[in-house]
């Protein structure tokens, strides 16, 4: 079988193939035989119907186009075999199939085109020696000291309140009703649809609710009801209430203050497996300093892949691009079907093909990012042995030992993480970092479908009630 190569763009291969005129022959005979033992005839036993019969009924043209689909599929195969070409997905048809049908003579050669998308072939140079910048991550002591006084509010005692009015950090039960604050003239101001509540217990938090809310009730005495002015945020998750004024008559029926443990070793044990006051306070610190340390190796990991996606040089082809579309769009459901929305009101026929295109972007960018780094980590023969992918092997196995993992699967992810980690570590030896001050550098903003938005927008409240506690 002779088979011409022609470099395309997009990293496709064009291929012409000129296959023998016995393996035409072949393929249609087959294709006869195939017919001959499965047709159903009447007036014929199955699989003894005369081969001018099925000639006849089946119709040559049909028998042609089956024997012509088969010889393409099989002489394709072959041709990447035998000319060892890396192909990736499947191929297309650079000859029309109506042009090579009308053609199609099982007694002679067979020549088509037809191309293939494969791995591409990166170029990126001077990557060593980067200059780059990354936002710095500091420990701050003050975090260990905001989770102790979160532990010590949760397991605090509610005492009822005498002989003071309502101070910030008390907790109160109240009825409450809202309206807005304004109405078409000559109307009465409409109440707010969901914005009532009885026997509704709140911490006078600054936090908490509508601004204007929880100040409105500092100073009131139980007993009391009270007209308070209240105003919605312009970025207020429901639409219909960003920016607005609004009343709310509260009445606080309970007040109680609370009573906060002892921050010693009996306290520590009872909120965590530590016995001592010191051991948890040593464990908080661990935790908020490594991380610390992940937030800074994030940051100048993006701080790199930044810099390789302007550097590195590839044509992406369409098979591995919509691949990397796929695994993103799937990404989006599984965090929908995280926050217990049903995906199917966002990933249906209408909003797909939006979806994909929005989607493109960034998959561009991630196959890039990989590129870069395979590639470098061949030009400078980077590789990990058998004994740091076990060892990983083994910690992802004991931390998830429930887990259901493609063994093969399993092991070219590490292999790939790991590699990708070692790259990584190079260019930041071999390269200067210069780290600045936490907020100094604008943020990346990843791309975030406006479906994926709004569904977490319902999830979060379908009420003011809910909405406003969660201010």
């Amino acid at each position: 079988m002779k088979v011409t190569q022609e470099k395309l763009p997009a990293s496709q291969i064009g291929l012409e193939i000129e296959v023998p005129s016995e393996k035409s022959k072949q393929a249609y005979e087959k294709i006869i035989q195939q017919f001959t033992r499965s047709a159903n005839f009447p007036g014929f036993r199955k699989g003894k119907v005369p081969r001018q019969v099925v000639l006849q009924r089946m119709g040559q043209n049909r028998l042609k186009a089956a024997a012509l689909e088969d010889l393409i599929n099989d002489s394709l195969q072959k041709a990447l075999e035998q000319e060892k070409i890396p192909a990736i997905g499947s191929f297309e048809l650079r000859t029309e199939f109506d042009e090579l049908l009308s053609t199609f003579d099982p007694e002679q050669p067979l020549t088509f085109s037809a191309k293939v998308d494969v791995e591409p072939e990166a170029t990126i140079s001077q990557y060593a020696g980067l200059q780059l910048k990354a936002e710095e991550a500091l420990y701050d002591e003050k975090q260990v000291d905001e989770v102790l006084a979160k532990y010590r509010s949760d397991k605090a005692t509610l005492i009822p309140v005498e002989g003071r009015p309502a101070q910030l950090g008390d907790v109160a039960l109240v009825d409450f009703a809202g309206r807005f604050a304004e109405a078409p003239e000559g109307e009465t101001p409409a109440e707010i649809p969901g914005g009532q509540a009885e026997d509704f217990q709140v911490e006078l938090a600054e936090d908490q609710f509508v601004p204007g809310f929880i100040q409105g009730m500092v100073g009131m005495n139980s007993g009391e009801t009270k007209e308070v002015t209240a105003q919605f945020p312009e970025d207020y998750t429901n639409e219909e209430l960003a920016g607005k004024s609004a009343i709310f008559t509260i009445t606080l029926k309970e007040l109680k203050e609370k009573e906060l443990p002892e921050l010693d070793d009996d306290f520590a044990a009872e909120v965590s497996e530590f016995e001592t006051l010191a051991e948890l306070r040593e464990s908080l610190e661990n935790r908020f300093k490594a991380e610390q340390e992940r937030k800074l190796a994030s940051n100048k990991e993006r701080a790199i892949l930044e810099a390789l996606v302007e550097l590195v040089e590839v044509e992406i082809p369409e098979t591995m691009l919509s691949r990397e579309v796929d695994f993103l769009i799937n990404q989006q459901a599984m965090q929908l079907r995280n926050y217990g929305i049903d995906v199917n009101q966002f990933f249906n026929e209408e909003t797909m093909a939006v979806m994909r295109d929005r989607s493109r972007p960034e998959a561009v960018k991630r196959i890039k990012e990989s590129l870069a780094l395979a590639k470098i980590a061949e030009q400078e023969s980077l590789s990990v042995d058998q004994a740091e992918i076990a060892a990983e092997v083994a910690k992802i196995r004991k931390e998830f030992p429930k887990g259901n993992f493609d063994p093969e699967r399993l092991l070219e992810f590490v292999k790939e993480d790991l590699l990708k980690q070692k790259t990584l570590k190079w260019l930041e030896e071999n390269g200067t970092i210069e780290l600045l001050p936490e907020g100094s550098l604008t943020p990346e903003i990843d791309e975030f479908d406006e479906e994926e938005e709004e569904a977490e927008e319902t999830s979060e409240a379908t009420s003011v009630e809910v909405e406003v506690v969660g201010e």
